[in-house]
């Protein structure tokens, strides 16, 4: 077993490395010589490694990632590819979403989204030079306009952040200065590895089978299934040897509360009213757990309030613009946006990947900074995203509590439609982190209630361990129907541009 020598594995964790070592052996890549053998054609191979929170798939994954890259296997990453070696073994990290991307490269794992493999940039032939030379595929090319200092600086920058990007900007360039477009991705890549693919519906799935021959897949078998999949989860049709199971490694989960809350989740016999009663016990104990007698508006800009149902999702969302006093007929800059989809005619596909290819895909989560320079067009911060902020045509809708329609205070003729994003459902939370998770407990007690089983467990089981494992550093547990004045102003100076930011002009859009 080669195993990394940096850390120590469960048993369980041993048995899944050796397994998706024989995999990556298959399919030529040996990672106990660094021995690379061309890619051939062939039968597809998926693998699992599955386990609940805290029990190290996330590890192995950062760790297989770097074994590939130390045996040569290059890094695909979404911002650039340059050109294509023959025989060359590549390796794409992916995610669902920009903010479960996001939380791998905060790991030091090199992720994008699922979305964002799919469409390529097209670099201005002249500064494809520099992508080159920092990629390692050419030599330091001279460039009208900028300086050897000015490249010296894109090289050390991207020594350490493996940004083509952000070494760009570094060099004192602007995303549209060397980004003429998006294209659709032509050719077939190698190895995938797909981080939270508990969400992936069938349809994705087959998507990447299409394009990776060999496909891994990182999942939570705990979590919700997409809507639409009866309960049932992409890997759970796999047979039963590509399916490995990981059990929780106490010492990595670093002994956190709230991982042993949602684990405790698994026993049959606990019930709604036990449940919150230890979450009271673990408030006593830890200040990382908090039983909240009302929901922190404060929270709700950054981080949305998780809830079950629809109705109190439109409630809380009323109250927190009423709390803010936001005018009903425009937004305030500050306030938290849900990507609800592109809404744009199908021969306009070239605007529907640029908006895709700069973080706008459904469930993405956004801060209005304010008004585009043109009627219509909002200018944005994507949560998680590697160039966040954007300026795109936006149709934003506000629901209203008994209405069947939504109030829509500010819309261009198409683009990105935005839903409020100050609360969400736990269904749409999937493949999200935050820093403090608010869940909206009076919900959950109504699934209780109600009785309801999803894939042979409580409902209200399924949605408690997902929405409490969203949380990264503290749980409020909010018992009571009530919201807390703001103790201050919606804020945006808090949300930074990266170092390349890719702006969507007027007439990319219209």
């Amino acid at each position: 077993m080669n195993t990394p020598a940096n850390f120590t594995l469960s048993d369980d964790q041993a048995e899944a490395w050796d397994s998706l070592t024989d995999l990556l052996t298959s399919a030529g890549v040996n990672l106990s010589d660094s021995l690379l053998m061309p890619p051939h054609d062939g039968k597809s191979q998926v693998m699992a490694i599955m386990g609940k929170a805290g029990s190290g798939k996330t590890l192995l994954l950062a760790e297989f990632y770097r074994a590939l890259e130390e045996a040569g296997v290059k890094i695909v990453s979404g911002d650039y590819e340059g050109k294509k070696k023959k025989d060359q073994r590549t390796l794409a990290i992916l995610a669902p979403t920009n903010k479960a991307a996001s939380v791998l490269r905060n790991r030091g794992v090199p992720a994008t989204t699922i979305h964002r493999i799919l469409y390529t940039p097209v670099y201005d032939p002249e500064y494809e030079k520099i992508a080159d030379w920092l990629a390692g595929e050419g030599e330091k090319p001279e460039i009208e306009g900028l300086t050897d200092a000015a490249l010296d600086r894109a090289w050390e920058f991207y020594q350490t952040n493996k940004s083509i990007p952000g070494a760009l900007a570094v060099a004192g360039l602007r995303g549209s200065d060397f980004i003429t477009g998006w294209k659709r991705r032509d050719d077939p890549l190698d190895i995938g590895f797909i981080d939270e693919s508990s969400m992936l519906d069938e349809r994705q799935f087959e998507d990447l089978k299409e394009i990776f021959p060999t496909l891994v897949l990182f999942g939570d078998p705990a979590q919700l299934a997409p809507v639409g999949q009866s309960g049932s989860m992409v890997f759970d049709h796999l047979p039963a040897k590509h399916k490995m199971e990981l059990s929780r490694v106490h010492r990595q989960a670093d002994d956190s509360p709230i991982l042993d809350l949602a684990h405790a989740l698994a026993d049959p016999q606990l019930s709604f009213q036990d449940f919150e009663a230890m979450i009271s016990e673990a408030a006593q104990k830890d200040d990382r757990v908090v039983l909240a007698q009302r929901v922190e508006s404060d929270l709700m800009a950054r981080s949305p309030v998780l809830v079950w149902r629809n109705a109190t999702r439109v409630k809380l969302i009323q109250a927190f613009r009423a709390a803010h006093m936001a005018p009903p007929d425009e937004l305030l800059p500050g306030e938290p946006l849900i990507c609800d989809g592109i809404e744009l005619p199908a021969k306009h596909r070239k605007k529907r990947i640029d908006l895709e290819a700069r973080g706008l895909i459904k469930g993405a989560q956004v801060v209005y900074l304010g008004p585009g320079r043109k009627p219509g067009f909002s200018r944005l911060h994507v949560m998680g995203a590697e160039d966040p902020q954007v300026s795109a045509a936006s149709i934003v809708k506000i629901e209203i509590p008994d209405e069947e329609e939504p109030f829509i205070p500010y819309a261009a003729r198409m683009g990105a439609a935005f839903l409020h994003g100050a609360a969400v459902t736990i269904h749409k939370a999937q493949g999200s982190q935050w820093e403090n998770v608010q869940v909206f407990a009076p919900d959950l007690f109504v699934a209780a209630r109600m009785g309801r089983v999803e894939a042979g467990q409580p409902l209200w089981k399924r949605l408690a361990y997902v929405a409490i494992t969203r949380a990264q550093e503290r749980l409020y547990w909010v018992v009571r129907n009530r919201l807390a004045r703001p103790s201050h102003d919606l804020i945006t100076d808090d949300l930074k541009p990266a170092p390349a930011t890719l702006t969507l002009t007027s007439e990319d859009a219209e």
